[in-house]
């Protein structure tokens, strides 16, 4: 009995080769998952962020296109990475809309430019991943700016930070306000001057986002009664209502009429690079936006996105928005170059200003307050303003 039971716990020769046999396969097995391994964390070291980046961005293309292009040659000199590029255009309430259609299964990497609340909302329906970006970089940018409601320049929680800083003001014609009369406008009540009578163009609220906050702008400085007064009287003063907000500096810069309402800064020194005289006004209250990015829940290229924003921060970065008549949003970076450089052109254009850090930032828009009525002030305008546009230029 004692063999049997020999047999029973140590196993027949046939047993014993058997396990023998599958011990040498798992070796095997462990062997090749240590190196696949190994090769994987290889390749990790060797290629730390993926070859392609996707934007989803209202960015105009004068700034997007050349911050992807350095970007590619910022990867290939820092990773040895050859990124493929590409930026999915579209205004920003309608990125918005796609980020949420996408639902997680995005087809961009990163969502850059627009309003921040929108970018709150989207961190709120775990839409957006961490950036995780070096403290280094984050604590380089302020939390907030302006007063009395400060702007937002990065999220708390960490999903999304500002990359520039830009206003929405107003874009003139030097010359013919000269021939008219007038003197460079400073503020928005500038443009209620009898002599203006005409000589105003605006985009409707609901065609663009940067007409949209100034309209609020408007009524939360004044209220919404007198706010709204101040709107119907405006229109009284426009000569052309555009079809979109960069129709609006173009005609300006072409001498067709003196001014421009609501003009994001970017799209006006667009027109002065091409040769033309056209000026900027950031008004005390002008809506003021940080660029936001953030990358998007389920992101294929996380790293390149990450990477991408950590670049826009850094001084090569901020040069390119610099230089397209946009504010450095790092505070110890400003606007200057050689005498005659494109940077000193940006100052000349923005009326000697070479930081917003420089001055004070009268900030009066409440993001909660806009967002929440965002379709109502689109539906009022067309009713009491837009339906009724001859009339009000009859007043």
């Amino acid at each position: 009995m004692v063999p049997a039971h020999r047999d029973h716990v140590r196993g027949s020769p046939e047993r014993r080769g058997e396990r023998v046999r599958h011990g040498a396969v798992m070796a095997r097995g462990r062997l090749l998952a240590a190196a696949g391994l190994a090769l994987a964390f290889g390749a990790a070291l060797a290629q730390p962020i993926e070859s392609e980046l996707v934007l989803l961005t209202p960015v105009g293309r004068s700034l997007s296109d050349p911050a992807l292009a350095e970007f590619r040659k910022y990867a290939r000199e820092r990773w040895q990475v050859e990124v493929r590029t590409s930026a999915l255009s579209a205004g920003t309430p309608i990125a918005y809309g796609r980020v949420v259609e996408w639902n997680g299964r995005p087809q961009a990497d990163l969502f850059w430019g627009g309003e921040s609340a929108l970018f709150d909302r989207l961190a709120a329906r775990n839409l957006l991943a961490p950036l995780g970006l070096p403290r280094r970089v984050a604590d380089g940018i302020p939390a907030r700016l302006g007063q009395p409601r400060p702007v937002s320049l990065k999220d708390p929680r960490g999903f999304w930070i500002g990359t520039l800083l830009e206003s929405t003001g107003i874009a003139y014609h030097p010359k013919l306000l000269e021939r008219l009369g007038v003197p460079p406008p400073k503020d928005w009540d500038d443009l209620l001057d009898s002599r203006l009578k005409g000589q105003v163009v605006q985009v409707g609220p609901s065609r663009s986002s940067s007409s949209h906050a100034a309209y609020e702008v408007i009524l939360q400085r004044d209220g919404d009664a007198k706010g709204w007064e101040f709107l119907k009287r405006l229109a009284g003063q426009t000569g052309y209502f555009a079809a979109r907000s960069r129709d609006v500096p173009a005609v300006v810069a072409r001498g067709e009429f003196a001014v421009g309402f609501a003009v994001p800064s970017y799209f006006a020194f667009e027109d002065r690079l091409a040769g033309f005289d056209i000026r900027y006004a950031a008004p005390r209250t002008a809506w003021v936006t940080c660029g936001p990015a953030a990358i998007l829940r389920g992101a294929r290229n996380p790293n390149a996105a990450r990477a991408f924003v950590e670049f826009l921060l850094s001084e090569r970065g901020q040069r390119i928005a610099m230089e397209r008549g946009l504010f450095p949003i790092v505070p110890n970076h400003r606007i200057q170059g050689a005498p005659g450089s494109t940077a000193e052109l940006a100052v000349q254009f923005h009326g000697g200003v070479r930081s917003f850090y420089d001055r004070d930032v009268v900030s009066v828009y409440d993001d909660e307050l806009a967002q929440g009525r965002y379709e109502a002030i689109n539906a009022k305008f067309r009713a009491e303003i837009e339906t009724v546009a001859e009339e009000l230029k009859r007043r």
